[in-house]
């Protein structure tokens, strides 16, 4: 589809078409409209930033959240992290790029952690309409799984897609498709960090010491558990956010692509992981955690297969187009023959 003006289209260099058809900044008006827009575009970014922020603050005030300082309660944090984490460097180390700085990566980390504060108020806010909905047909538990898919999934996912856009994707140092992978694991490593740490200073007491290393061992688990599938999620959205970067006619569609795949498979988990272990356990009669686990594995891996296929595919065809170095004469010889 040509986009352009019908003047555009078959104008050609020698008519200025400034402010008929075509515009560039040439006057002061113009330099000035380009200044305020820029402000406006850097004040809206701070202010969703700085939200965040004062989000963090009073859960670290009013909510809780300040426990982490304890010993006990900040290592079952760390080590709640550690499976996310590690599979967040898996997904770094698989770009055939040049590496990512760590300034963004840091960034977007902390990005991560910000905006779940955003997620966390709009869940607050929505599970008693889905939940209070679904009691009213005299089907709860229909309400939570509607929240998983309409709500918990769409939003974690954007909110940590939004990690990405707001800062990495703007910069030039985000000069592949696979780098949007790179970046969407961080965020969601950011993400599931700040989750794990909610629900483990929520659930745990800080008595101190062994006490509290043995309280809170059980949900500090459980969250390590869950924490690898948020940087498998948003690293698959990232890695549409990365392609939409350098397909810009058709962005919008392919962002959309990536977070309808990423929203479905985070409601899935959602929904299944309430139901199926136990029912796993009940019919093989193994152990909750043990059926858990295996569950985990089982979704998990199946969708780290899948996103481990892009990211090979993309290996694949950046090393096809590189040169051979070990032909690089031969090809400057034979370049023009027929």
């Amino acid at each position: 589809m040509d986009r352009r003006d019908p003047i555009q289209a078959v104008a050609d260099d020698s008519l200025d078409l400034q402010d008929i058809v075509e515009w560039d900044p040439r006057s002061r008006l113009d330099r000035v409209a380009v200044i305020v827009y820029h402000v406006l575009l850097a004040l809206a970014r701070s202010a969703v930033v700085a939200l965040a922020a004062l989000i963090l603050v009073v859960q670290v005030v009013l909510g809780g959240l300040g426990t982490v300082t304890d010993p006990a309660i900040g290592t079952l944090t760390v080590l709640s992290a550690v499976p996310a984490l590690a599979l967040a460097v898996y997904v770094w180390r698989a770009d055939v790029t040049t590496g990512e700085p760590l300034s963004l990566l840091v960034a977007t980390f902390l990005l991560g952690v910000l905006f779940a504060g955003f997620a966390g108020i709009v869940n607050s806010l929505l599970e008693p309409v889905f939940v209070g909905s679904a009691a009213l047909v005299g089907v709860p538990a229909l309400g939570m799984v509607a929240m998983f898919f309409v709500v918990v999934g769409p939003v974690e996912e954007g909110v940590k897609l939004l990690a990405v856009r707001l800062h990495a994707f703007r910069d030039g140092r985000f000069d592949a498709v696979i780098d949007g992978a790179v970046y969407g694991a961080i965020a969601g490593l950011g993400f599931a960090t700040i989750e794990n740490t909610l629900y483990i200073t929520a659930q745990t007491s800080a008595q101190g010491g062994l006490q509290t290393l043995a309280g809170g061992s059980g949900i500090a688990t459980v969250r390590a558990l869950a924490g690898p599938g948020h940087v498998i999620y948003s690293a698959i959205a990232g890695y549409y956010l990365g392609l939409a970067k350098f397909n810009p006619d058709d962005a919008g569609p392919i962002v959309v692509k990536g977070l309808l795949i990423a929203a479905l498979v985070h409601g899935g988990y959602n929904a299944l992981v309430s139901f199926v272990p136990f029912g796993v356990a009940n019919a093989f009669g193994i152990g909750p955690f043990v059926a858990l686990v295996g569950f985990v594995i089982v979704y998990d891996g199946l969708l780290l297969t899948f996103l481990l296929g892009k990211l090979r595919a993309y290996r694949r065809a950046y090393l096809a187009t590189r040169p051979d170095p070990d032909r690089s004469v031969e090809s400057e010889l034979t370049e023009f023959d027929p």
